[in-house]
């Protein structure tokens, strides 16, 4: 249902801390008419949250959780646009990989925080319809929970790493350049470089590992390219 200018809405706040010591984030939340849910950062808590308009996520105390929040409300089905909430300290290491929404500080006031929820939802991923696997050798990318397994062993990719790399698996074969990908994954809103795509691709490879790292091809004077045929066997594990 589409939200008015004027209507409540349903939020959710996050915070990674034990259930005793959670506190509101916001404090302008308990002046405003939306209704507020709490709930933990777990998958297992977050998959029993009432549906909602946005999410919040308190990482005012721990910053380490939050470049993963919006891959981790997509692996719990809950398609939300996320504004996270962070101390001023924390802001110059916010980064647009982080899929989130919007920021906000603890201070922020009644209006800010209702016009900045408010414009965060032109940010709702729209839901999938059904789960979508993209295979390759031992890697599988699923659409539907923001998630990718290589050998049946989880892969930790940030939001923009696992855009990157869906959206060069969805088109095997074919050459992109980097302003290509950068315009397909990052959007036409973002000013930075392509020193960025390669930066990603590097971290992607790493993450790949041995077998399967050479998936994403280096095209001399071009960019990228992905291809589907890549190695099957199972990398041994190395005895400590």
């Amino acid at each position: 249902m589409n939200r008015t200018l004027h209507s409540t809405l349903r939020v959710l706040h996050i915070s990674p801390a034990p259930l005793a010591l959670r506190r509101p984030a916001l404090g302008a939340l308990a002046i405003l008419p939306h209704t507020v849910h709490y709930s933990g950062a777990d998958l297992a808590e977050l998959r029993r949250a009432p549906e909602c308009d946005v999410a919040v996520f308190d990482a005012t105390s721990d910053l380490t959780w939050a470049p993963h929040m919006a891959a981790r409300l997509e692996a719990a089905r809950l398609h939300l646009p996320l504004v996270l909430i962070m101390a001023e300290s924390g802001l110059a290491a916010a980064n647009q990989d982080w899929g989130a929404a919007d920021y906000l500080l603890p201070s922020s006031g009644p209006a800010e925080v209702d016009v900045r929820l408010r414009l965060a939802l032109r940010f709702a991923p729209a839901p999938e319809l059904g789960p979508e696997l993209i295979t390759a050798g031992g890697l599988v990318i699923d659409e539907s929970s923001y998630t990718a397994t290589l050998h049946g062993q989880a892969l930790e990719l940030t939001f923009k790493e696992f855009e990157l790399l869906k959206y060069l698996a969805q088109h095997p074969g074919r050459v992109f350049t980097r302003a290509q990908l950068l315009q397909e994954v990052w959007g036409y809103d973002y000013f930075g470089g392509t020193r960025t795509v390669d930066v990603h691709v590097r971290r992607l490879r790493a993450k790949l590992g041995a077998g399967i790292e050479s998936a994403i091809h280096t095209v001399r004077n071009v960019g990228y390219r992905f291809d589907l045929v890549v190695s099957e066997a199972v990398p041994e594990l190395q005895s400590a």
